[in-house]
């Protein structure tokens, strides 16, 4: 089913929504989850609370990409459920790992000023990634928007694990120096 047709579904609060949004983005939206929280079980549980999210926020909203605003509130819930895991001494080690290899060249977000700033650094962030080639943007996006392991990534492109860490890599240089010409303090 077309996503306007999805979208039109939960502007008349059918329940068919909610099926209709599993079954077309039910893979996407787990295999984001997964990638966070290495526990399916957990993953499942943010998937079904991605549904419920939808189904509060259409309407008002009236998302143009179903599957990318699926995919953040899945995300989203994701990175919540990891943190509340890490708190209490728990999880994995694929979200500090990601944070870690970013750290360089995207700033930490650690008081209310910053906060404002936020806006400016995902617009840089976008600007710069529009300017980079289709597959080092989809490197990027796979490994820290989706989280993806090197080895996934590797696999997926049809190369090396090291041409995929040392594009990475080039391409976060790229990004520091960008966000430097943009004035984002590092």
């Amino acid at each position: 089913m077309e996503d306007e047709r999805i979208v039109d579904l939960y502007w008349a609060r059918s329940e068919s929504a909610i099926r209709e949004t599993a079954e077309k983005y039910g893979k996407h939206c787990t295999g984001i989850a997964v990638n966070l929280l290495h526990n399916r079980e957990d993953a499942e549980e943010c998937v079904s609370d991605t549904y419920l999210r939808a189904w509060e926020a259409i309407p008002p909203q009236r998302p143009s990409v179903l599957g990318a605003f699926l995919g953040e509130i899945t995300r989203n819930l994701a990175l919540s459920r990891y943190r509340e895991k890490r708190a209490q001494k728990r999880g994995g080690d694929t979200v500090p790992l990601l944070l870690d290899e970013l750290a360089q060249c995207v700033p930490a977000r650690s008081n209310t000023e910053s906060d404002f700033d936020a806006a400016a650094v995902t617009e840089a962030l976008e600007a710069f990634l529009l300017t980079q080639s289709v597959q080092n943007r989809e490197l990027f996006l796979r490994r820290y928007w989706y989280a993806d392991s090197v080895s996934a990534i590797a696999a997926q492109f049809a190369m090396s694990e090291s041409k995929v860490k040392s594009l990475l890599f080039r391409t976060r240089n790229k990004l520091r120096l960008h966000l430097e010409k943009e004035g984002v303090s590092l």
